[in-house]
């Protein structure tokens, strides 16, 4: 039996029918509540109760919500966050701050709304569930009841259209049992159908009216960016650092120490002083090197001066596969943009060395309308994921950070395809200074 033919009789449709069955009671309770609340304290606004009262009514209409998210996640299996809390003034605290930020909220009056728009759809949902299951599960359980009409009444059978006189249609035959057994799996069968769209409709009135609004998710979400890119910048500090210490700084003490030595061993043994003034001479040429490799690392120059074509080409001859780089933009884009797409192709590139086992690579790099499109593909073992904390997922968070998304298909076997895509933005307009 298939899945849709199973419709009726999975958990999901009891859970979903339930929910339409318990909308009644729970929308007439918050309807009743809502229109008696806010007419009440609205008429008595003219006195010193009316705003408390109100205040009241709006708190609790703020906790019907978290039971109606609670039965949503159980019923709808739709888990809503809960909205943003109230935020005080700051510096008030007390009573009338409390009711004051109660009136003010956004969130109390959506709970309001929720009440009085939900009322007359749970008297949809409850009617279209009473009349599905009654006749949907009546007559598909027909066989195990319809003996009980001629044993204990004066009738063959369920009658339609009868006239008491036995003139009409009777169901009391094996055709008509199983027919009935049908016309019942069908109307299950359509009106568990019906029921999961009304569910659907139930999940957009309780995200929409009790979740965060989109204001508060979009700052949720940017506090979440933030914290990203502030850890990030954090490790990159971190990373600096580490190398500065123990790369160039590490050398050039060293060659301190070695100067030193040399100038006491110039008037000993000047040829002794001459080697290792030679030997520092070498220390420098590497402590030079070490710092040009961390600049780069920080932001390169070249993609300064260049662009991401010969950026990324400079990067592709230091992979240890060959890689072909194609880079189809006719502008720049604005340099935080670049700098992330740059960063991201380096860390990609990375993996392929590390870990793909690859004998070939591609780079590609277009721009799609408002959209910077970077993809490295190579011909790999595959099954690379952005789960587990890999890089990726570092990765992932970090282009999230800026509105980028990062697509990853990499079966096992290969070939591995990772897209990056990224905010088009403008590079803005250099201004030239006096010279």
């Amino acid at each position: 039996m298939s899945t849709a033919l199973r419709l009726p009789f999975q958990l999901r449709a009891l859970r979903e029918g339930l929910y339409g069955l318990l909308n009644f009671p729970v929308g007439l309770a918050g309807f009743v509540f809502a229109v008696t609340g806010l007419s009440v304290s609205a008429g008595l606004l003219i006195t010193f109760v009316g705003l408390p009262l109100m205040a009241l009514v709006l708190w609790t209409l703020r906790a019907l919500g978290h039971l109606e998210r609670a039965r949503a996640r159980v019923l709808l299996d739709h888990d809503v966050p809960p909205p943003e809390p109230l935020r005080l003034h700051p510096g008030r605290r007390g009573p009338m701050a409390w009711m004051g930020a109660l009136l003010r909220s956004n969130v109390s009056w959506r709970g309001a709304a929720y009440a009085l728009l939900h009322f007359p759809w749970a008297v949809c949902t409850f009617c279209v569930v009473v009349t599905v299951w009654a006749a949907g599960w009546t007559m598909l359980l027909f066989p195990l009841w319809f003996w009980t009409i001629p044993t204990f009444t004066d009738e063959p059978g369920v009658g339609i259209n009868t006239d008491g006189e036995g003139h009409g249609w009777y169901w009391d035959n094996p055709f008509e049992v199983a027919l009935a057994v049908l016309l019942g799996y069908l109307v299950l069968l359509a009106g568990t159908a019906l029921i999961r769209g009304m569910a659907a409709v139930d999940r957009l009135l309780v995200s929409g009216l009790l979740g965060p609004s989109a204001a508060a998710a979009r700052m949720l979400q940017l506090e979440s960016d933030r914290s990203v890119v502030v850890d990030a910048s954090a490790a990159d500090l971190r990373r600096i650092e580490r190398d500065l210490h123990d790369g160039a700084q590490a050398r050039l003490v060293a060659l301190a120490m070695d100067l030193g030595l040399a100038r006491e061993k110039l008037t000993e043994d000047p040829e002794q002083a001459a080697r290792m003034v030679e030997e520092a001479h070498g220390e420098v040429k590497l402590a030079l090197q070490e710092l040009r490799d961390l600049a780069r690392g920080i932001h390169p120059a070249i993609l300064t001066d260049r662009g991401l074509g010969p950026a990324l080409s400079t990067i592709a001859t230091r992979c240890t596969v060959p890689v072909t780089v194609d880079v189809e933009l006719t502008t720049r884009p604005a340099e935080a943009i670049e700098g992330i797409a740059y960063f991201t192709a380096s860390e990609l590139l990375q993996n392929v060395s590390k870990h793909s086992a690859a004998h070939h690579a591609t780079i590609e790099v277009w721009r799609t309308d408002d959209r910077l499109m970077l993809q490295v593909t190579d011909d790999g073992k595959g099954g690379a994921h952005a789960t587990g904390g890999t890089g990726l997922a570092g990765l992932a968070e970090r282009l999230a950070a800026v509105d980028g998304l990062l697509a990853i298909h990499s079966p096992t076997g290969g070939p591995t395809t990772i897209t990056a895509a990224l905010p088009w933005r403008e590079r803005a307009a250099r201004v030239a200074g006096p010279r």
